[in-house]
This record gives structure tokens, sequence and C-alpha cells, in this order.
């Protein structure tokens, strides 16, 4: 995708370039491999304390965030009031819902309604793009049962 251009001024830049310390710009670009490659570096990773993340967007609305983990990493039953997506990049991530289990590899794709309790396990190496989705002003939060 070529950066967008104005007439009578020069290429604007886009992705981390027009970020300049904030995370809601209009327009968004970046290389998903240099961004899991430096995931890597990361004290998280490379200790395999937790997942390495970063947050590559976020609005009020939406958010986006790349994350990596180590095989045999767990995120214990958690949920949210938005409604997510889990997008995997590299490897083999594994999903508990209740009464289920998903096996998401690479390319694959899984929707989760708002509030839908979940763990996340890595199988292997893996590094995935979670992006959560809020109703506006509608967000109500997760009742727990």
């Amino acid at each position: 995708m070529s950066e967008p251009r104005k007439e009578g001024t020069q290429m604007s830049p886009v992705g981390h370039a027009m970020t300049e310390g904030t995370l809601d710009t209009p327009i968004f670009q970046c290389d998903l491999a240099a961004e899991i490659e430096s995931l890597h570096k990361e004290d998280a990773w490379l200790q395999g304390t937790g997942p390495s993340s970063k947050t590559l967007v976020k609005h009020s609305d939406l958010r986006i965030v790349l994350l990596a983990l180590k095989k045999n990493m767990i995120m214990h039953e958690h949920r949210t009031a938005a409604r997510i997506s889990l997008q995997t990049l590299a490897g083999h991530i594994r999903l508990k819902l209740p009464g289920r289990i998903v096996d998401l590899t690479a390319g694959q794709l899984l929707v989760l309604e708002q509030c839908v309790p979940h763990d996340v396990e890595a199988e292997e190496d893996s590094a995935f793009l979670l992006t959560l989705s809020w109703r506006g002003e509608e967000v109500e939060a997760c009742k727990v049962d």
C-alpha cells in the first residue's frame, strides 16, 4: 500500500513514523514480522516470564495488540467487555472456552463475543494479533458467575 499524498505537499509518513508517541492516528501501517522480531528481544520473551506484547493501535472503540508467547506459556482465564478477534501469525495457540477447545495455527482467525471467558496457551512459540472492539458507550462490565 502506498503512502497517502495530499496535493501540493510532500508525502505524509504512515505507521510508526506518523505516531510520534500516540496510537490513535488516522492512518497506521506496520511491518508485523519486524514487530514480532522486536518482541523477541524483550526481557519477558528472553526470560520466559510472561507474554511480550505491544499495543499497535489504541482508539476509544478499537485496540489492536500484538502478542508473542513462548511454548507452554498460559494466559489464564480472563474475559473482556469488548468483542475480540485473535489471528495467529506464527506458531500454534490453544483457547479453552466454555465447553470447547479451539486450536489456532498460523493464518487462522477466531472471534469471540464480549465476556466469553477463555485461557490462551501456546502449543509452540507463537505470535498473534488481538483486536478488541467496543460498541461506543454501551460497554458494560462482564459479570462473573
